[in-house]
């Protein structure tokens, strides 16, 4: 099923058109990829879904309600997980509080799953460290795992493999391809890292000056040519 739709989107910072009638959809259990060069709009993209930045115009459905005018809070608690750029962990709480933080939206008797500990074994073996003790891969972990605590029907990264050793990497594409293979998510990657993009991608999208310049199944990527069309 459709889990997101983004519908001819607009948006503008001061004068400036950043995104120019962008339309993204994403389905439960497929992973999709939105690619392109540094300052094309992908981060102010999923500003917009997370209601971080306004829309001038166009329309956000998540699972058939739309949250256009939604609170980024709202957004949350309707079913988005968001794993920002850069990870925005809380340094001086530990990782079990900072799991706790992904669980706001939930009764505050609600424990934290332990999926997340299957998923993410080193979160579960330094749980009582404080986040900033943690290495950017461990940090990395930790903010995927905060995203997921709700149980999201979304989940959003943005450029997870930003300054992360290979080993992690591999890891958190292994995590990404397990939760996409249930079925019940979809999931919604902006990433640079062109390799880990096709290899996890069922749909991508590259964007240009705003717009999407390109589209289709992952299977497809290598026989268009999208790697030399976002090293240009």
């Amino acid at each position: 099923m459709k889990m997101l739709q983004i519908s001819n989107v607009h948006q503008y910072y001061g004068g400036s058109h950043i995104l120019r009638g962008v339309s993204v959809s994403a389905t439960a259990g497929k992973i999709t990829v939105l690619l392109g060069r540094n300052g094309v709009g992908k981060s102010t993209l999923l500003k917009s879904l997370m209601g971080l930045v306004p829309i001038r115009e166009g329309s956000i459905v998540l699972n058939g309600q739309d949250i256009t005018k939604a609170t980024p809070y709202e957004r949350a608690s309707a079913g988005i997980g968001y794993v920002p750029q850069g990870r925005e962990i809380f340094n001086r709480l530990t990782v079990e509080d900072n799991l706790k933080i992904g669980l706001a939206s939930k009764p505050s008797s609600t424990a934290i799953p332990q999926e997340l500990f299957e998923l993410f074994p080193i979160l579960h073996q330094m749980r009582h460290r404080r986040g900033g003790d943690l290495s950017g891969g461990q940090q990395q972990q930790l903010a995927i795992a905060r995203a997921l605590a709700s149980g999201p029907k979304l989940l959003v990264l943005d450029e997870p493999t930003e300054g992360i050793q290979p080993s992690i990497i591999k890891e958190i594409g292994r995590v990404i391809r397990q939760l996409a293979s249930k079925g019940e998510m979809a999931i919604l990657l902006c990433e640079q890292y062109y390799d880990f993009a096709e290899e996890l991608a069922d749909q991508y999208l590259v964007m240009e000056r705003g717009q999407v310049l390109v589209e289709g199944p992952g299977s497809e990527m290598a026989a268009k040519g999208i790697r030399q069309l976002v090293s240009i």
